[in-house]
């Protein structure tokens, strides 16, 4: 007796091109703001040699806005992919399941969308709560899959082309063949979708627009929350660095007239004050105000070219961002300080005590702490 096994049969009326056009048109966007401004801070965070000393000091909030909306899109992006998963789902389990090589590369672009998209929004939640559960570096691995959802995105949209065409809007054609009556059905989960965006976004985006931080139920980060009301990612105890005797501190600046500062030098030069945000890559920023001396003016003392770039080296003994490097255009904005205090307070141990870089439009893994050295670059 042969047995005979039949593919599933989904009878739920909103798993139909239309939702999943009207869902798409909102997934779309998100995933393209996500990806472009990840971007963004990919090559501020890693620029390659030939970039560095053409990233903009100005506007000094620039890092703040883009880094923002990286995540905030990241995060109101979750619902929308839930949505679209389960408008589609049924079409996983359609027979044949190869029809034609049209379909054949529908159905790859579609494995390859799903599964990249689902691990870049995984792992950029967890990027968030700085929990690394695998294997592998986040920022490269996390920068490689973006591409391969970008490009197998648009091979999706160019092979549903016609579909989505047709279903576009109410009055199009493949929607109108469509039974009426699922239209009132249709809106309310559209309208429970937006409002499951708009909740995420509204309890997590106030990390980086403080005047929500009122609304913050699920971000794991509080703009207020941290030594002097502002948030550590890396302590000094997990840097190695502990608290720096004052006597023991030394300022190296190499350059054509090297010379060495103690930390009652640094104090008698000229101090400037600064409003500057802190913004990091998992999404959260706050405004802060710097007091300290001025990058340039430490550079012309040791006689730098005009056109140099500057590398920070921290006292830390371990971590990834020890040593960052500054382009022209930041090494000479006034608005880059050599930071002693913060909110008119010396600086905590956590926030770089005694010295640390505090510099406009940079993401804040290159705001480097307790800096020891500043390395003149021709």
């Amino acid at each position: 007796m042969k047995l005979r096994v039949s593919p599933p049969v989904f009878k739920g009326r909103l798993h139909d091109a239309r939702t999943a056009t009207s869902i798409g048109r909102w997934l779309g966007p998100a995933f393209a703001l996500c990806f472009v401004t990840g971007l963004v801070s990919h090559f501020m965070q890693h620029p390659p040699d030939w970039l560095v000393d053409h990233i903009p000091s100005r506007p000094s909030w620039g890092y703040r806005v883009t880094q923002g909306l990286h995540v905030a899109s990241g995060i109101a992006a979750v619902p929308l992919l839930l949505a679209k998963l389960w408008t589609v789902y049924p079409r996983l389990f359609e027979w044949p399941p190869l029809r034609s090589a049209r379909h054949a590369l529908e159905r790859l672009s579609v494995a390859v969308l799903v599964a990249g998209a689902v691990f870049e929004l995984v792992t950029g939640l967890l990027n968030t709560a700085q929990w690394y559960p695998w294997p592998f570096s986040f920022v490269p691995v996390h920068y490689a899959v973006a591409w391969l959802v970008t490009g197998s995105l648009v091979v999706h949209i160019a092979v549903k082309a016609p579909e989505i065409r047709a279903h576009w809007s109410r009055r199009s054609p493949g929607t109108l063949a469509l039974p009426a009556q699922d239209g009132a059905d249709r809106r309310s989960l559209l309208t429970a979708v937006a409002a499951a965006v708009g909740a995420v976004t509204l309890t997590t985006v106030g990390q980086s627009v403080t005047p929500l931080k009122g609304l913050i139920l699920f971000a794991p980060r509080h703009p207020d929350h941290g030594p002097q009301s502002l948030p550590v990612n890396r302590t000094a105890a997990a840097a190695g660095v502990g608290r720096v005797a004052d006597e023991q501190y030394r300022l190296v600046v190499v350059g054509p007239r090297p010379y060495t500062l103690t930390l009652e030098e640094l104090r008698t030069l000229p101090q400037h004050e600064v409003e500057l945000p802190i913004a990091c890559v998992e999404g959260w920023s706050r405004s802060a105000h710097w007091t300290g001396v001025r990058v340039v003016d430490l550079l012309e003392r040791s006689g730098a070219p005009a056109d140099a770039r500057v590398r920070v080296v921290s006292l830390q003994l371990r971590g990834g961002y020890r040593v960052s490097e500054l382009g022209r255009a930041h090494a000479r904005d006034p608005l880059t300080l050599l930071a002693l205090r913060l909110n008119g307070e010396e600086l905590d141990p956590d926030h770089g005590y005694p010295a640390r870089l505090i510099a406009p439009n940079r993401p804040g893994v290159l705001q480097t702490k307790w800096v020891g050295r500043l390395e003149v670059l021709s």
